[in-house]
């Protein structure tokens, strides 16, 4: 059971850090969604979004932390 108490303490601990990234977002020096690299396509009436580099920076952050989990 230490197993699944560990991991919802992981899974608690990554929750508060993304709110707190959806909260304090505006005074952050980079905005999550809006890096460099992510595509954006205006059109007459439409907008395309794609958050590339967004997807890029967020995949190796997470990969990087459940690695480093898996380790222990």
């Amino acid at each position: 059971m230490t197993g699944f108490g560990r991991t919802l303490i992981a899974i608690s601990a990554i929750l508060v850090i993304a709110g707190l990234l959806l909260t304090l977002g505006a005074r952050l020096p980079f905005r999550i969604g809006r890096l460099p690299g992510d595509i954006v396509i205006r059109g007459k009436s439409s907008v395309f979004y794609f958050p590339l580099t967004t997807c890029l920076v967020l995949s190796l952050v997470l990969s990087l932390v459940m690695w480093l989990a898996g380790r222990r």
